[in-house]
């Protein structure tokens, strides 16, 4: 899933997975919260609101049902940089 950045209220980014419906916000605070069954529709609309955190409020926050998440964008990141840098050595990380 790709990040895309979110600007508006408490929103710094967003992901989604069409394919399981999965729905991923990434917080101000760097909390992240992750919504199942949003239709893609939903994203669409999301990324194009000229304010994302109101149509999150609206339209997201109390519609589907959540849970708290760890950001994928870590773990792409740490391949990133092994892949850059090499990885750990065998025994570490």
């Amino acid at each position: 899933m790709e990040q895309r950045p979110l600007r508006g209220g408490t929103l710094r980014a967003g992901a989604y997975d069409a394919r399981e419906q999965r729905l991923e916000l990434t917080f101000t605070d760097h909390s992240v919260r992750v919504f199942k069954g949003v239709p893609h529709e939903v994203w669409q609309r999301l990324l194009s609101a000229p304010n994302p955190g109101a149509y999150f409020d609206d339209r997201i926050a109390d519609e589907y049902p959540s849970q708290r998440g760890s950001p994928r964008a870590s773990a792409d990141a740490r391949a990133k940089l092994d892949d850059l840098f090499g990885g750990p050595a065998a025994g570490e990380d």
